[in-house]
């Protein structure tokens, strides 16, 4: 993986945007964007030393749009504008969305759309590569006309005031730590501030990011399926690839096809294939996982289509076009990311409902062919795995709420000047949340799973389920009498997380046969 992301004329991928962003990969204006920003920043001066108004050279902003600045103010105004938008409120934003939203901002100036100075951009580089994090804050984005509130936050950082994290992750007064990295704080000139705050970056930042976690997740979801079919004496013929090409859904092939590979060679499938099992079908939570896991991956492609489309953007307003002209647009409205952040919250939350139903149904005794109740040691003594359910039943009905759509909603703001506004910024929160919902829930599946194929034996699961269920047992202690729940399911959780999950098969064959 190269060490250096360069930003030119091509548009960044996503794995660009994980790179940087949660690997600190360094990023480069190449000398070709350098020469192009500067070509355009003559368009910007020229403007400015003119009498006509222009929108963010010489004049207010939003419903103040309609004063004229006289020179001697313009940089007032840009440091204004910038202090007076960083009014964020709430708990502090994660770093690796901080990181997102800069590098995208910085993608979209590096377009010469923007008639930002080389030298602005130049340092919104350095502040990334030194590991300098500006203090955001939860609250203040609607979606439309930038996350502004984000944004100012950074490009407040970028003129060294407000706070930050540096790179041993200590929070501190910003312009200490970028006199530590060498970075002279940035004055401000004509159209800078909004350049630098009228973007839909944070958004963008979390749908990419959502999208990476959410195909590990998904992958996840598949092998966690598998395991509790198998534990739960169910069938793998429903999805047999005969069967799955009758529907074909791109994402409910790849699901089925891993679920079925999952469980070849299992000695506890194999034990009761004959006539002695009287079951003519299993449970839907059983039998239509790929359809669901399947619809959910096919939603993420979805967003991946709409994610590159951003990437490829130059989001700002107003914009300036090759032949100079300063043109006011509204491509800085967050509905496009909206919309499909909120979709995504959707299958985020019906993933997790199944996951939960396999879950409830291997702790319950009279649906679990032979397990003892709620996988416990000495059951009345022990309540076995009982609350992990609960925890996921919990985290079920959090995530059915965090589906529910931001994007349908508009608040009027600056005067009535944005009277419609996306909310997407407040749909990408709650879909990380959904995210880490779903973690967790996987998490206490693949542990009751676990168990499950454990007290199966001597019948020995599939070598993939049973790669899974020994990873588990590095961190978490088998069947036995009861415990601390709460750090096991932590620990599963991380093994989710980390990917490790997926590295314990990655070696196994996959393939149908």
């Amino acid at each position: 993986m190269t060490r250096t992301v360069r930003l030119d004329s091509a548009p960044l991928t996503r794995e660009q945007v994980v790179a940087v962003t949660r690997q600190q990969v360094a990023v480069e204006l190449t000398e070709t964007v350098v020469k192009n920003l500067a070509a355009t920043r003559q368009h910007i001066d020229a403007l400015a030393e003119a009498d006509r108004p222009v929108y963010g050279v010489s004049t207010g902003f939003g419903a103040l749009a309609t004063r004229h600045i006289p020179l001697d103010r313009r940089a007032a105004l840009q440091r204004s504008l910038i202090r007076s938008h960083a009014a964020g409120a709430g708990p502090v934003v994660e770093p690796e969305v901080v990181r997102a939203l800069m590098l995208l901002r910085l993608r979209t100036l590096a377009s010469g759309h923007t008639g930002i100075r080389p030298a602005t951009a130049q340092a919104l580089a350095a502040l990334l590569n030194a590991g300098i994090v500006p203090v955001v804050h939860e609250h203040g984005s609607l979606g439309c006309s930038g996350d502004l509130a984000p944004l100012a936050a950074v490009a407040l950082a970028l003129m060294g005031e407000g706070d930050v994290f540096d790179a041993g992750g200590v929070r501190r007064p910003a312009r200490d730590a970028l006199a530590e990295a060498g970075i002279e704080p940035v004055v401000l000139a004509e159209k800078e501030g909004l350049a630098l705050t009228n973007g839909t970056d944070g958004m963008l930042g979390m749908l990419v990011l959502a999208i990476e976690d959410l195909h590990r997740l998904l992958d996840v979801a598949d092998f966690a399926a598998a395991m509790s079919v198998e534990a739960l004496l169910g069938t793998d013929r429903a999805f047999a690839a005969d069967l799955q090409a009758l529907r074909p859904h791109p994402g409910q092939a790849v699901s089925a096809g891993r679920m079925f590979a999952a469980l070849r060679d299992s000695e506890i499938v194999a034990s009761h294939r004959g006539p002695e099992d009287t079951r003519v079908q299993d449970a839907y939570s059983l039998r239509c996982a790929p359809q669901v896991h399947g619809a959910a991956r096919d939603t993420v492609s979805h967003a991946e289509q709409v994610a590159d489309r951003e990437l490829a953007s130059a989001v700002d307003n107003p914009v300036v076009l090759a032949d100079g002209r300063v043109e006011s647009n509204g491509n800085f409205h967050g509905a496009p990311l909206a919309y499909v952040l909120d979709f995504l919250a959707i299958p985020v939350a019906d993933v997790a409902s199944i996951a939960e139903r396999r879950t409830d149904r291997m702790l319950d005794v009279n649906r679990s062919h032979g397990l003892p109740p709620f996988l416990a040691d000495d059951p009345g003594v022990d309540s076995g795995l009982m609350i992990a359910q609960y925890t996921q039943a919990a985290l079920v009905s959090e995530l059915k709420r965090l589906a529910v759509p931001a994007s349908v909603d508009s608040i009027p703001s600056s005067a009535m000047q944005e009277d419609h506004v996306s909310m997407g910024w407040s749909a990408a929160r709650k879909l990380r949340r959904a995210v880490d919902g779903l973690t967790t829930v996987l998490a206490v599946e693949l542990l009751t799973a676990a168990r499950a194929l454990d007290l199966r034996a001597p019948l020995r699961p599939a070598p993939v389920t049973a790669a899974i269920r020994d990873l588990v047992r590095t961190r978490v202690g088998g069947p036995g009498p009861d415990r601390h729940l709460a750090p096991e399911i932590a620990a599963v959780e991380e093994l989710v997380s980390s990917g490790e999950i997926l590295a314990a098969v990655s070696g196994k064959t996959l393939e149908r046969r």
